[in-house]
């Protein structure tokens, strides 16, 4: 009886295991036949920059043609977020001009960004930016997983082929902390008991001169842009609490700070700074008041002194004028009195002539201006100016004058149509970020920007238009002494190069000059500090002795590299401009290429005999704007606007961060 029961717990047992067996062997099958979730590259397009992309790392992939010069890329294996993204793997080498997979990498901001030509893509300089990244190839580590949809700053998303993106404005990405949507609020908000009276409409141009009939205002109303400015981070000082109006902290528990008028802005603050206020007709009297005690606010936040800030009004109607300049009033209880004094000029809302006004006679020596402070002019505008801004602010900012424009109860829709230039204060700042305009929907809410516009204008860092392309370059010449030019064509290249020296603000600060002559050989003429003044230029120029002999001109770019590029200081941009009469007797090529690499911009003149394609291979791309031609060199002079019109151009089309 044992062995039967024995036998039997033995049968069951095995049973048990083959079913065991079985189970796991049916289980290994559906696990076969169930399929993984597989990661889906986004795919993006050539034009997208990485500072549009929220996420800290991602995989994407590129499509072909990104190699084209129109997706600007910004620096050298470390690329300014403002760079497109596939356009920077093309220049890294991670990638060709064939597409592919890339792991991009977000790191912190630099404080300048070198240009260089790498793999056939030419990457531009960028005095700095407040995000980067770096390309990887796409071989994740163990573990690590990425997203198949891709996180856009914008609504304006570009298109992505793996999946739907989530939509969302956000802080940028830094390291170390963690990214938090930011909540776009109704800045400078109104009671409507506040603003119940009627004021003149601004006439459309064709209608200056007739009567209209008043306008109401509409309460609390805005011109539609977001100031979206402070998208740094808090660490920088430029997103704190009370900095902007319009956007409030995501930590700030519903309330965002704001400090009282005239509080302490604890800023070493030395500028001169020009208020253009608006006087037109349609603001009305009690509009105005509220302008002067807004001037009042600003001159006791200020602590207006010889040693700090100075501050001057200019008011404009019809035609500006001169309230008071920067040296009549040497501090803020003076300010004060002067500034209750000003009346209302009336009439139009003349913006655009008020800022050339200021351009050709505010900031001069004899009105207060001190040199080395940093001009700035803030214009204050009711709904809109009745003439154009755009060309008389870029005027404004290549003379040095940083432009702020406050932008009091903008065109709502049904008045767009009367607004002479559709976004005009975007077109008059140097940047577009919101760091030079303010959006305020009601007079009544305009002590609000007392506190940020101070802390702004202060900020002399951030004032960036007191760059200009006339203050802001090591400018070398490269010329040609060869046996060919003869000595009075010589006279008359260095009158070229005088021509184009003048044209520049020149001092140890400012844009410095210096000058090689080459024949076979390569001689130093004079160094960038060797000197400071337009007049001691001018006659080192002057001085110059006619060499003679060969034309070595690959020679003469390695030998301007070396002696004088090389000691170019960092925050200059380094500008190259070489003259000759001939084809050179040695390779050009690779000289031009690292000159490029090394983010020297090469303007190559050619005269008489000069090769064609030489200066264009010479010359940074595109050739057709760093490349000339002139038959005889009695007509040098004639290139001098257009060469200053290019240097000029080039500078102000970098970005505007």
């Amino acid at each position: 009886m044992g062995m039967v029961v024995l036998t039997m717990k033995a049968s069951v047992i095995e049973m048990f295991l083959v079913l065991l067996v079985t189970g796991i062997h049916s289980n290994k099958e559906m696990a076969k036949k169930i399929k993984r979730p597989k990661f889906t590259v986004p795919q993006i397009n050539c034009d997208v920059k990485a500072g549009k992309i929220i996420n800290p790392e991602f995989i994407v992939k590129c499509p072909a043609g990104c190699q084209d010069p129109k997706y600007h890329v910004y620096g050298t294996d470390i690329y300014a977020s403002y760079s497109s993204v596939c356009g920077a793997a093309v220049h890294s080498g991670v990638l060709d001009n064939s597409g592919g997979k890339i792991l991009v990498r977000k790191v912190a901001g630099q404080s300048g960004y070198k240009g260089s030509y790498s793999n056939g893509v030419q990457s531009l300089s960028l005095p700095r930016w407040r995000e980067s990244f770096i390309i990887l190839e796409s071989k994740p580590q163990k573990g690590v997983t990425f997203p198949s949809a891709l996180t856009y700053l914008s609504s304006k998303s570009p298109a992505v082929k793996a999946g739907e993106t989530t939509k969302a404005y956000y802080l940028p990405f830094l390291p170390g902390t963690t990214i938090q949507p930011v909540t776009l609020i109704q800045g400078l908000a109104v009671t409507a008991a506040e603003d119940s009276h009627s004021t003149l409409p601004k006439p459309s141009p064709s209608e200056a001169s007739a009567t209209s009939s008043p306008r109401p205002r509409p309460v609390g109303h805005g011109s539609g842009e977001t100031d979206l400015w402070s998208t740094t981070s808090y660490a920088s000082g430029q997103n704190s609490p009370g900095a902007n109006p319009g956007i409030q902290r995501p930590d700030s528990a519903g309330a965002a700070f704001q400090k009282p008028v005239g509080a302490d802005v604890s800023l070493d603050c030395r500028i001169d700074l020009s208020f253009l206020i608006d006087g037109s007709s349609s603001i009305g009297r009690r509009r105005f008041r509220i302008q002067k005690q807004f001037l009042t606010d600003v001159a006791q936040a200020l602590d207006i002194g010889p040693a700090g800030p100075l501050m001057g009004v200019v008011q404009y109607g019809d035609n500006p004028a001169t309230q008071f300049s920067l040296k009549t009033h040497m501090n803020s209880r003076d300010l004060k009195a002067a500034i209750e004094k000003i009346t209302q000029r009336g009439g139009l809302s003349n913006a655009g002539r008020a800022i050339s006004f200021v351009t050709k006679n505010f900031f001069s020596k004899v009105n207060g201006n001190r040199g080395g402070a940093p001009n700035v002019a803030v214009v204050l505008v009711d709904g809109w100016p009745t003439d154009k801004v755009e060309e008389a602010s870029r005027l404004a900012r290549e003379s040095g004058i940083n432009i702020f424009f406050i932008t009091i109860e903008g065109a709502v829709e049904n008045e767009k149509q009367y607004v002479v230039e559709p976004n005009f204060a975007n077109k008059a700042v140097c940047r577009t970020n919101g760091f030079y305009s303010f959006n305020v929907q009601s007079w009544f809410g305009l002590h609000k920007t007392v506190q940020p516009l101070v802390k702004r204008v202060c900020d002399t860092d951030r004032l960036a238009c007191s760059k200009t392309c006339f203050n802001s370059a090591d400018l070398g010449f490269v010329i040609d002494g060869s046996s060919s030019v003869g000595t009075g064509n010589f006279r008359t290249v260095l009158q070229f190069v005088a021509n184009l020296s003048k044209e520049f603000e020149i001092s140890e600060t400012d844009t410095r000059i210096g000058a090689v002559q080459y024949t076979y050989e390569q001689r130093l003429e004079f160094g960038f500090d060797k000197y400071n003044t337009k007049p001691d230029i001018l006659n080192a120029i002057k001085r110059v002795g006619y060499w003679s002999g060969g034309t070595s001109t690959g020679a003469a770019i390695n030998y301007a590299l070396e002696q004088l590029f090389k000691k170019s200081k960092p925050n200059k941009r380094k500008l190259m401009i070489l003259i000759t009469d001939g084809r050179s007797y040695d390779d050009v090529r690779i000289p031009a290429m690292a000159a490029h690499h090394k983010g020297v911009i090469t303007y190559a003149i050619g005269v008489a005999w000069a090769a064609q394609d030489e200066l264009e291979v010479i010359a940074t791309y595109p050739a057709k704007d760093h490349s000339f031609f002139v038959d005889e060199f009695d007509n040098l002079y004639k290139f001098v606007p257009r060469i200053i019109q290019n240097i000029c151009t080039e500078f102000n089309s970098q970005p505007r961060n």
